[in-house]
């Protein structure tokens, strides 16, 4: 039984920085999601409100640009995962 718990322990050891850099390289996929929704809304918005198309687009392209930059991070941590 010892042996068997030793073995499974070695493995999780070995396997945890490729299922942490799957799970950072998740964020990904929350980002592309997060970014769709935010288009879909700017261009509802637009639509409603065409004279603050400016305004409409400057805001859109700041959140396009921080939800951009937590999945440049979750790729850099998952690289780093795996080649660290």
């Amino acid at each position: 039984m010892e042996l068997l718990v030793t073995m499974i322990v070695n493995l999780l050891v070995d396997m945890g920085p490729a299922i942490g850099a799957g799970l950072a390289a998740l964020t990904g996929l929350g980002a592309g999601i997060g970014m769709g929704i935010a288009t879909g809304k700017a261009v509802e918005a637009t639509a409603r409100q065409p004279e603050a198309v400016g305004k409409i687009r400057t805001m859109l392209l700041l959140g396009l640009a921080f939800a951009e930059t937590t999945a440049i991070y979750g790729l850099l941590i998952s690289i780093l995962l795996i080649f660290m």
